[in-house]
């Protein structure tokens, strides 16, 4: 993925990004979090022949520990698994995945304009039968966000991670953007439960005190390390796409967000590649339609 691909590598970054405005108006102490996500993306034709569907659940629980001075810290563990069913016998690349990730972000003021938030992260991606260890890759995201007036905040951030497959760790540059373009109108950037290390552009609409309406896309990429039988024994297969879709959100109190989202999948493509880093095979794949559910509980 190139770096202007990449904005938002930890999905818990988000929270701190997210509150960082706000921080001093919450009470210190914990405060608690658990998320949970379901995907379900339809058939879609592929370039090699058959077809695939997918199903995608995800559960993230942790914490932040809001101090005095405004500065948070916190810890979260997130459990998601992907179900793929292709058409043609003998021809399944891989099955189901499982996806685990521990975050570990910080958030402090710097001055009277500026937020710094740190967060390192270690992830595991890999097929059932595979061993984890095999599948863990790590790295951080950090960036640093001013309020430049009461409708704007923004900030560069960058990102280094580890890849799964290569040797090497892929370092990119981001841009944070939270900015209310007009009443009850917001741009923003960043990820969502269960995102991968791809970018993403919120543009939202506040109907109520309690319903807003948005529209998101982003650029999704996985890679995951694969059992060893099937098609490439021991090799990392990939998924990648830019999902599109639009969102309604119910918010009854500050504690409770329900989201219910259609749309779809775009530019989809499917690799793999064997335990020693030569491509097999890559795929194209059609539009693909998604719809899902999400929730979360503040407290």
């Amino acid at each position: 993925m190139s770096p202007m691909m990449r904005l938002f590598a930890a999905s818990s970054s988000v929270i701190l990004f997210a509150s960082a405005g706000a921080e001093a108006q919450q009470r210190s102490g914990w405060a608690w979090q658990i998320d949970g996500l379901a995907v379900y993306q339809g058939n879609a034709g592929l370039s090699g022949g058959g077809e695939f569907s997918a199903e995608r659940a995800f559960l993230r629980t942790g914490a932040l520990y809001r101090f005095d001075s405004g500065a948070s810290a916190g810890l979260f563990l997130s459990y998601g698994q992907f179900s793929y069913d292709f058409s043609l016998a003998g021809n399944q690349p891989w099955d189901r995945i499982r996806d685990v990730r521990i975050t570990a972000p910080v958030q402090f003021s710097v001055g009277e304009s500026a937020s710094v938030f740190i967060s390192p992260q270690v992830r595991w991606d890999y097929e059932d039968g595979a061993s984890s260890s095999d599948g863990r890759t790590y790295g951080v995201f950090a960036g640093i966000v001013w309020q430049v007036n009461p409708n704007l905040r923004i900030g560069p951030a960058f990102g280094a991670f580890s890849e799964l497959g290569t040797n090497d760790t892929e370092v990119f540059p981001a841009l944070l953007v939270d900015w209310d373009i007009a009443p009850r109108w917001n741009l923003s950037t960043g990820t969502g439960l269960g995102a991968t290390q791809g970018p993403g552009v919120i543009l939202s609409y506040q109907h109520t005190d309690a319903v807003s309406f948005s529209l998101g896309a982003r650029s999704e990429r996985v890679r995951f390390r694969l059992d060893n039988t099937g098609l490439a024994p021991g090799g990392v297969g990939e998924d990648q796409s830019i999902p599109v879709a639009l969102s309604v959100d119910y918010a009854p109190n500050p504690g409770v967000r329900i989201s219910a989202f259609v749309g779809a999948e775009f530019d989809g493509r499917l690799t793999l590649d064997s335990a020693t880093g030569a491509q097999i095979s890559r795929q194209d794949y059609d539009t693909a339609p998604i719809v899902g559910f999400a929730a979360r509980i503040r407290f």
